[in-house]
Formats: C-alpha cells, sequence, structure tokens
C-alpha cells in the first residue's frame, strides 16, 4: 500500500530503518526493477559493452601521456614520435567518441522504453483495482506515483548500471595500472578510500530517508491540486480560491523544506567527497615530487600517475554518487512496487464464465453488506430480491438508508460480506468481471464524460460502433438536437469532465452512451435529480427509450419519475419495509405516502 494518510490528509512515512549496505529486500527490488529491462536486453548489451569499450580507451590516454613526457620530450626532441603520439591519441578520442555516441544512444533507448513500459503497466494495474482503493486514496498522489516517482527510477534503470560498470573499469583498470607504475603512491593514493567510503555511506542514508519524505509531500500536495482543479466550480462558488491558494502553498511549504533539507545533504556530501579525493591527489603529488626529486620515479610516470589519480578519484566520487542515486531510486521504486502489489479485494474464481447473452434475471439470497473501512454496522442487512428479465424495479428511501450500495453490488463495485446475488442463476462471483458489466449500463446523477469529442463519447461503451449507430443512439437520447446545432456537431470538444456542457446535455450524452452499448440491465442512479424542468422532461423520455425491455433498477428522490415501475422497494436503515407499485403504496401508508406527502406539499 501507499503511505497511510493522517486524518487531516498529511502522509505518514515509517521511518527508514539505518543501514549502511543494501539489504536483501533492497537487493531484491532492483532485481525486480531492472527485469523491466529484459524486452530492451539487445540494446542494454550493446550500450554496455560501448560503455566497456570506451571506459578502457579512456585508460590509454594516461599511457600516451607517460610515454610522451617519458620518450619524445626526452629524447632529444624526436618530432617524429611526438607526432605519432599526437595521432594515436586523436585515433582513440575519435574511438572513444564514437563507442559514447552508441553508449548514450543505446541506454536513452533503454531507459525510455523501460519508463514506457513502467507507466503503462502501473496505470493497467490501476484500472484492475476495485472502486474501494480509490476511495481511499487521493487522485493526485496516484498520478503523483506514474509521473515523480517513474521519473526518478529512470536513470538507474538506464544509466546508473551504465556508469556503475564504466566507473568500475576505471577503478579497477586504474588501480592496477597505477600499482604498475609505483606501489608505493598507489598505497598513499588508496589510504583516503575508507574515509570517502565512510562518508558516502553515512550521507547515503540520510540522502534516501529525505529524498523519500520529499516524494511523500509532492505527492501530497499533488493531491491537493488536483482536488481543487477538479472542484473547480465549487471553489469558486464559494470565493474559496484564497484557501485552496493557501492550503496548497502550506503543502509546497512542506515540500519545499523537506527539499532544503536534501540539498543540505547534498551540499554537505558532494564538497566532502571532493574535499577528501583533493587531498588525496595533494599528498600523491607531495609523495610523487619527493620520489622524482630523488631520482626514483621519472617525471612522465609521475604526471601519467596524477592523470589516473584523478581518474581513480573521479570513479570513486562517482559511485557515492551512484550510491546516493540507487537510495533515492529504492525510495522510489518502492512505492511504484506497493502500487503494483494491490490486489483486489474481489473474489476470483480460476475459469470465470462468459455469457454470451443474458436474460437479465437478478437474484439477491440474504445478503448483506458493510465497508470496512467505516466500521461494523451493515449497510444492508438480509437483503432478498428478485428481479425479473425487463422488469422496471424502484427504490425510495431517505439518505443513507442503502440504495446507491445496493444497486452497486450488481456491477461488483463490491462484493457481498454475507449472502449471493445471481445474474440468470449463476453467481456474480463465478462470472467473469468483464462479461458481468458488459451485460449493465449504468446513469449517474452526475455524468463523466472524458475530454474528448461527442462522438468519442458516446462511443466509449462500444468503441467499435460505426458513425451511423452512434447517431441512431444520440437520436433516441433527445440529443442529436442539440448535438448537431453545435458548430463541429459530433466533434464538439466537451472538455473536462464535460464541463462545456449543460447538465442535461450531458445527461442525454451518457444516456446515448448506454443505449450504444445496449445492456440488458439497466442502473438509474437519480439520473434525473440535478436537472431543470424542460432538462428533466427530456432526460425521462430518453430514459424511457433506454429503459424499454431491459431489467432496470431505479434510484430516485423525485416520485413523480417512479409512477410506472413495475415494483417499489422502500428501504430504510438497510431493510426493506415496503414493496408494491406507487397506487399499492399511497393506499398502504407508511414511509413511502410520507415522503409522496413531503414532496407533494413542498411543491405547492
Amino acid at each position: 500500500m501507499i503511505p497511510a494518510r493522517s486524518s487531516r490528509g498529511s502522509v505518514i512515512t515509517d521511518a527508514q530503518p539505518k543501514r549502511s549496505r543494501p539489504s536483501p529486500e533492497d537487493l531484491a527490488q532492483l532485481k525486480r526493477l531492472f527485469a523491466f529491462t529484459k524486452p530492451y536486453r539487445r540494446y542494454l548489451i550493446l550500450g554496455i559493452l560501448a560503455v566497456g569499450v570506451a571506459s578502457l580507451l579512456g585508460l590509454v590516454f594516461p599511457a600516451m601521456v607517460r610515454e610522451l613526457f617519458n620518450s619524445a620530450f626526452l629524447s632529444e626532441g624526436d618530432m617524429g614520435k611526438l607526432n605519432l603520439i599526437a595521432l594515436s591519441m586523436l585515433v582513440v578520442f575519435a574511438l572513444q567518441a564514437f563507442f559514447n555516441y552508441f553508449r548514450t544512444y543505446y541506454l536513452a533507448l533503454v531507459g525510455e522504453g523501460v519508463v514506457a513500459d513502467l507507466r503503462k503497466k502501473v496505470f493497467e494495474h490501476l484500472m484492475s483495482l476495485p472502486i474501494s482503493f480509490f476511495e481511499s486514496r487521493k487522485t493526485g498522489e496516484i498520478t503523483s506515483r506514474l509521473s515523480s516517482d517513474v521519473t526518478t527510477v529512470q536513470a538507474v534503470v538506464s544509466q546508473a548500471l551504465a556508469q556503475f560498470l564504466s566507473q568500475g573499469i576505471t577503478l579497477v583498470g586504474g588501480t592496477i595500472y597505477l600499482c604498475f607504475l609505483n606501489y608505493k603512491l598507489t598505497l598513499v593514493m588508496l589510504a583516503v578510500l575508507p574515509a570517502v567510503i565512510i562518508a558516502g555511506s553515512y550521507f547515503g542514508r540520510q540522502l534516501r530517508k529525505v529524498s523519500t519524505g520529499f516524494q511523500d509531500k509532492v505527492a501530497d500536495a499533488n493531491a491537493s491540486a488536483e482536488e481543487a482543479i477538479t472542484g473547480i466550480r465549487i471553489v469558486k462558488s464559494f470565493t474559496a480560491e484564497k484557501l485552496e491558494s493557501e492550503r496548497y502553498g502550506e503543502k509546497i511549504a512542506s515540500s519545499y523544506e523537506v527539499a532544503l533539507r536534501r540539498a543540505k545533504i547534498r551540499a554537505l556530501f558532494i564538497p566532502s567527497i571532493i574535499m577528501a579525493m583533493f587531498i588525496g591527489i595533494s599528498t600523491v603529488l607531495w609523495v610523487g615530487g619527493r620520489l622524482v626529486i630523488a631520482g626514483e620515479l621519472p617525471g612522465g610516470d609521475l604526471i601519467a600517475f596524477l592523470l589516473l589519480t584523478v581518474f581513480v578519484a573521479g570513479s570513486i566520487g562517482s559511485f557515492t554518487g551512484l550510491y546516493s542515486q540507487f537510495q533515492e531510486a529504492l525510495g522510489a521504486s518502492k512505492r511504484i512496487f506497493e502500487l503494483l502489489d494491490e490486489r483486489s479485494d474481489l473474489a476470483k474464481t480460476e475459469e470465470p464464465l462468459q455469457l454470451s447473452q443474458s436474460q437479465g434475471e437478478v437474484r439477491f439470497e440474504q445478503v448483506s453488506f458493510r465497508y470496512g473501512d467505516r466500521g461494523e454496522e451493515n449497510v444492508l442487512k438480509d437483503i432478498n430480491l428478485h428481479a425479473r428479465p425487463g422488469e422496471v424495479i424502484a427504490l425510495v428511501g431517505p439518505s443513507g438508508s442503502g440504495k446507491s450500495t445496493l444497486v452497486s453490488l450488481i456491477p461488483r463495485f463490491y462484493d457481498p460480506s454475507e449472502g449471493n446475488i445471481y445474474l440468470d442463476g449463476k453467481p456474480l462471483s463465478h462470472i467473469s468481471l468483464e462479461n458481468l458489466r458488459g451485460h449493465i449500463g449504468i446513469v449517474p446523477q452526475e455524468s463523466q464524460l472524458f475530454s474528448g469529442t461527442i462522438f468519442e463519447n458516446i462511443r466509449y461503451g462500444r468503441p467499435e460502433a460505426s458513425f451511423d449507430e452512434v447517431i441512431m443512439a444520440a437520436k433516441a437520447a433527445n440529443a442529436d438536437e442539440f448535438i448537431s446545432a453545435f458548430p463541429q456537431g459530433y466533434e464538439t470538444i466537451v472538455g473536462e469532465r464535460g464541463i462545456k456542457l449543460s447538465g442535461g446535455q450531458r445527461q442525454r450524452v451518457a444516456i446515448a452512451r448506454a443505449l450504444l452499448k445496449n445492456p440488458r440491465i439497466l442502473i438509474l442512479d437519480e439520473a434525473t435529480s440535478s436537472l431543470d424542468s424542460e432538462s428533466e422532461a427530456l432526460v425521462q423520455e430518453a430514459l424511457e427509450h433506454l429503459m424499454q425491455g431491459r431489467t432496470t433498477f431505479v434510484i430516485a428522490h423525485r416520485l413523480s419519475t417512479i409512477r410506472n415501475a413495475d415494483r417499489i422497494l422502500v428501504l430504510e436503515d438497510g431493510n426493506f419495509i415496503q414493496e408494491g407499485t406507487h397506487e399499492s403504496l399511497l393506499v398502504q401508508g407508511g414511509l413511502y405516502k410520507e415522503l409522496h406527502d413531503k414532496q407533494f406539499n413542498t411543491s405547492q
């Protein structure tokens, strides 16, 4: 799971254990991360080979400089030898540039490919998770995992491995060559290594902990911004722009404080390593100079030794930088894999049923349900219901009585806590989720349209539908007239969440979308409650087209819209307390008549 949140919405992170070396868990995490390189293994190998060759060519340069000083300069100005060495250097540099080109290209190809695959895999997995998962997470937090966290691991997957190899070759090859030149100076140079390693280990631990906290703070700020932007109309209607700006500002300020701590650690880390390296170089220069003066070391060997020392010191510095990079990536990849490890709480069978057609018969048998995060009290209690094919069933009751929860169990947004639900005599848990939901159409109170054209939104439920089929569905939904009046017609952009359309227009597009899907079971969740009288009449007429021949569950607060329902079920505190037609329930009295009379009296 991604980090839990306090009641005020701030991220709660577990303290990071202090350790100086990667744990088995870290290694397993990195192994899992590098598994994403498998489709690009050929390019990765070519890139690593190019890294190896370029690194080895880099070690040739100090050897040429040594030869230049010890031979060409000291052999009475041998111009021919000087020209040969200079030409050889140009050839080496050209070859190194050639291999560096392939290194950069192939590793960039691997890195970008892995990041794209990782994002697709995470998003695909997110789409497979149940509604309950998204109810307990903020959208901005999830999108932060898809964006910033994946970007953080990109460099490790593509460049870090190559850098590790490159610097490893330089470190090992350079150290061997240093020993060949002068083992005494080599021991002096290596004496600084323990200090560098200890410093790198300490700062790496601190950097990982702070970087993890920073990612959490950024995710929290993104979540706050996402909520404000999504609900911008509410924000503006309550003139809460300043409040939202202050709230976002506080979260950004909090992330800024963590970023400053990270910058402080980096600011201490890098100069400390550089200082340690230059102390080592200065010491080598002092000891080597004494050896040259004493005639125990040729001047060209000292110059080559200094160049190699810089190379080796740079490798050590790079390793400490790579270590901190790995620490940051471990924190980011941990969150990514936590998302990938989330599993649906909906029951599955090994070979789910595929219903080619459905009669639309729905049966509840002693169904109870509770939301685990809202206490142990059942929202629905021992529900028994038999909806016959083509029957229109209306659900009525006060807010919180369980109406929306009941219809949410039919497409298996949740599974019952107790009891079973059947479609055409088969348990819902035995039917493929995709197949089950393919037989169900839903028109909610606030229809969700997606940014894009009206045509794309109507065809959302059946992407293979033709243009003529889309128009027929729009006509049946009383939407064709207003769509055709737009300058771009069906190619009109609706804006994010359909913001460019009115409420009645959005509902009719949603009804057209459901009509085109042609579901056997229809769920209407207060589909007209937020509309004005004119829009309601148009939408109600469209709904009547939609309900024809389908098993329909209607949730309605406006009782005038369900007068013609075959059965009306009255819910209170998760139980059915009344059942009948509109007329029989009025005669019966009780809660239904109370709700009816209240609406009637209110309308006078």
